[in-house]
């Protein structure tokens, strides 16, 4: 692979991202500054800066005199995160519920709509597709970019975990019913609603994930 010499740390970055999120530099790995290098045809310089780049956005640290390493996500991390990514979605789905029209609304019910077929399907990976379409449109309505770019953020972080809540047991139609009490008070244009439903469905995906890692857990003690 060889990166595009246009903003080339960006590139460089872009590309890292791409790999750590599908995988291939895994949670905990040591980033190989000069493998690296020789893969994407590129000197030190751009590549430090990337490094710098992915290291304030979290998804690497760095470590003295021992180089990079891709970020692990903790169950701590988890607990810190989900309460304030919900506060932030809350405030997306209180300023979309005001700032929403006709067009909007009909556009959100063609998604839900999407949504409960994969749900009844058990289609999880559609579904998850569909449900991450669902919070980007309101996070649009919202039109508040600081808010965006703080939940961009969080979500990069997220990302690292791989989550897989709606593995956990009912979990796929407590979500779809979540789902549907959010849009049910955009619908309304309640504000206070939307907030409230929003924060509601961003605290039961964390107890969802507290329930598949103790899953988890449970089934390796049990080998």
């Amino acid at each position: 692979m060889r990166v595009v010499h246009n903003s080339l740390h960006d590139e460089v970055a872009s590309s890292l991202r791409e790999e750590i999120f599908a995988g291939r530099l895994p949670p905990g790995s040591f980033v190989d500054e000069a493998a690296l290098c020789a893969r994407l045809e590129i000197s030190r310089t751009p590549l430090r800066e990337a490094l710098k780049v992915l290291t304030a956005e979290g998804l690497l640290r760095h470590e003295p005199r021992r180089g990079c390493f891709v970020n692990e996500v903790t169950q701590r991390d988890l607990d810190e995160i989900f309460p304030v990514i919900a506060l932030l979605e809350g405030r997306c789905a209180y300023e979309a519920a005001a700032k929403a029209n006709d067009a909007d609304i009909a556009a959100l019910a063609v998604l839900h709509d999407k949504l409960e077929r994969h749900a009844k399907a058990n289609r999880i990976n559609e579904y998850y597709a569909t449900n991450f379409a669902i919070h980007e449109a309101i996070i649009l309505l919202a039109d508040n970019r600081w808010l965006a770019q703080v939940i961009g953020d969080l979500r990069k972080i997220l990302k690292l975990a791989r989550l897989q809540q709606l593995r956990a047991p009912g979990r796929l139609e407590q979500s779809l019913s979540e789902h549907l009490a959010v849009f049910a008070a955009l619908k309304a244009r309640d504000s206070e609603g939307a907030e409230a439903a929003m924060r509601t469905h961003l605290h039961r995906q964390r107890e969802a994930l507290r329930a598949v890692a103790l899953l988890q857990t449970t089934r390796i003690a049990t080998r």
